[in-house]
């Protein structure tokens, strides 16, 4: 029998479409694998230690001073954990060019005593740059991170993409990263930093100060709460958290930042949970666990920053009380 020309073309187209379908499987393969590779999650684990506690502890903040890292303050929450802040000239870049990067300009390295041995764990930062949508680059920071402590394991998540991170929430009807407090505000930043100041030091609202970071060049500064009151007690709040063997001690302490004469904080509905987003919503180490926490922390927050709290809660609105 002869060949058509038409029946050749036929071939060939179809030979043709068998390549660009075999090309787009492959390409989609790739994008697949990529996309997955990208999943964060909001801890590193870092390399294990055969000292104590304590000379753990001093082991952990010559490494990162080794790395050109300046230890801005120390906080130990609760026995057997100590967390140690740390910043540095890329961190301090950073909050000085975009006011949102200033939440992530102090990098918390926590140390914690487990029955299995201690844990040397720290916040990593390409985690929260996304979460808390930050357009610059990272990076250098965490290569320095991981050069002082190492980088054995991510942890604290089954893992999110950066998409989703930059427009995380729990669930419906909790807040985004761009739904902050609104704490307080003044004549003037000077006003603002000293209504700051006198709360922490009076310890209105149960809290006080673990550090304080002022951004060079900017009307900027970071405050690192420690609260200790009621609900808002971090020990109470992290004994429901932080149950598994992989400890995120490094969630603490809370940031508040005073920009130009307001004084802001993430809203804990957001805060919490982009630490913790595995968290179930109910059971023994569910959010309904700490449901009352949140306006607990608002209410330290707003008392720190100087500020006087208005319950707004159902019960409080009653005219009976």
């Amino acid at each position: 029998m002869q060949k058509t020309k038409g029946g050749v073309e036929m071939r060939s187209a179809m030979s043709r479409f068998g390549l660009l379908v075999y090309t787009f499987l492959v390409l989609l393969s790739v994008f697949s694998s990529s996309f997955a590779a990208e999943k964060l999650k909001p801890f590193v684990l870092a390399n294990g230690s055969d000292s104590d506690f304590a000379s753990t502890v001093e082991r952990v903040k010559e490494a990162l001073e080794a790395q050109q890292f300046t230890v801005v303050g120390e906080y130990i929450p609760y026995e057997q954990a100590h967390i140690v802040i740390v910043t540095n000239d890329d961190l301090i870049a950073l909050a000085a060019g975009e006011s949102n990067a200033a939440y992530m300009s102090a990098q918390r390295v926590a140390i914690t005593q487990t029955k299995k041995g201690l844990q040397i764990a720290y916040t990593n930062p390409d985690y929260f740059a996304h979460a808390y949508r930050v357009s610059g680059d990272v990076g250098p920071v965490t290569k320095k991170l991981a050069a002082a402590l190492g980088a054995v394991e991510y942890f604290g998540s089954k893992g999110l993409t950066a998409r989703k991170l930059r427009k995380y929430h729990y669930t419906f009807g909790m807040e985004y990263f761009d739904d902050p407090l609104d704490l307080a505000r003044y004549d003037s930043h000077r006003e603002a930093l000293n209504a700051v100041e006198a709360s922490l030091a009076n310890g209105r609202g149960g809290t006080s100060l673990v550090y304080r970071l002022d951004i060079p060049h900017s009307d900027i500064s970071v405050f690192g709460v420690a609260l200790s009151e009621g609900m808002a007690d971090d020990r109470r709040v992290m004994e429901v958290i932080d149950y598994k063997a992989l400890k995120q001690t490094a969630h603490l302490p809370y940031e508040l930042l005073v920009v130009g004469r307001e004084v802001v904080a993430l809203a804990p509905r957001f805060r919490i949970a982009v630490n913790f987003p595995d968290l179930r919503m109910v059971g023994e180490h569910g959010f309904t666990q700490i449901m009352a926490t949140p306006d607990a922390i608002n209410k330290s927050l707003v008392l720190a920053a100087g500020g006087e709290w208005k319950d707004k809660s159902f019960a409080a609105m009653s005219p009976d009380r």
